[in-house]
């Protein structure tokens, strides 16, 4: 059995807005290293609390953040 994987594309994001990670981190008062964590595809799990500020600042839908990678 494939194993599937959900890839984040925060980066992408919040780069088409012409923000930094710092810039996220501050206005979304999510820390820099779990925002790091989370970018970089290392975070097991997220709190949809997390998810609803990162939306906010972004001004996106939770699909835009997160792609399901179907190739594992």
């Amino acid at each position: 059995m494939t194993e599937h994987t959900i890839r984040v594309t925060l980066d992408s994001v919040f780069e088409r807005r012409g923000m930094t990670l710092t810039e996220l981190a501050v206005r979304t008062d999510i820390s820099l290293v779990n925002l790091s964590i989370l970018k970089t595809g290392k975070a097991r799990a997220i709190r949809f609390s997390t998810l609803t500020r990162i939306c906010d600042v972004l001004d996106c839908q939770p699909g835009d953040l997160l792609a399901h990678d179907r190739s594992g």
